[in-house]
């Protein structure tokens, strides 16, 4: 697994002569830089999302190699759905993510202060201290949400993904994760109105 990730990572890809589409073509028929070409592309959106999830660094890169070794794996059994590809990715990362929550029994921590950009030098020290206290308040309630819910703020938010690629990578339909998301909104609302009293 190590040697494909460092092949990929050493022998950059072509971008000019792929698309997604005859990438994936290419790479089914056992083409490694085809897949190092979508590697690439979508290496850093996977890590982050299971870097917010899992909230380590180390295991982050651990999983995130696994993803790509899986993908490359089963990459002649992908069939296109309506959906990007990454919607598959996102997908075996959220499996894998589950396994290492159940399997590890580790209290999911999500680290997002680290991705936040509290204040600029130029700021009044009241102003940082106002952002600071209401980033403070957003984050102690996204941690009081369940999983599911966390999960869904960082795809729609973090991530920017459509409500039906998300429908995908959590396996609900998009009419739930309508419903899923208005039930998050909701509860994030009682949780900062709880902090403002």
């Amino acid at each position: 697994m190590v040697l494909i990730m460092s092949e990929l990572l050493n022998k950059p890809a072509d971008n000019e002569a792929y698309t997604d589409e005859n990438a994936i073509s290419q790479a089914a028929q056992g083409d490694a830089e085809a897949f190092g070409y979508l590697y690439q592309k979508y290496v850093t959106a996977i890590f982050n999302y299971i870097y917010y999830r899992t909230g380590n660094q180390h295991d982050a890169e651990d999983i995130t190699a696994r993803v790509f070794h899986r993908a490359f794996g089963h990459i002649s059994s992908y069939k296109y759905m309506g959906v990007p590809f990454s919607a598959w990715l996102y997908r075996i990362a959220h499996n894998l993510v589950a396994n290492y929550h159940r399997d590890s029994s580790r209290k999911r921590e999500v680290s997002l202060e680290d991705h936040l950009d509290l204040h600029t030098a130029s700021d009044h020290p009241e102003a940082v201290l106002v952002i600071n206290q209401d980033n403070e308040a957003l984050l102690s309630a996204i941690r009081k949400l369940t999983p599911d819910r966390q999960q869904l703020l960082i795809l729609k938010y973090v991530e920017h993904l459509s409500n039906s690629d998300i429908a995908v990578i959590m396996g609900r339909s998009e009419g739930a994760i309508k419903s899923l998301y208005h039930r998050t909104l909701q509860a994030l609302k009682t949780y900062l109105g709880d902090y403002e009293h």
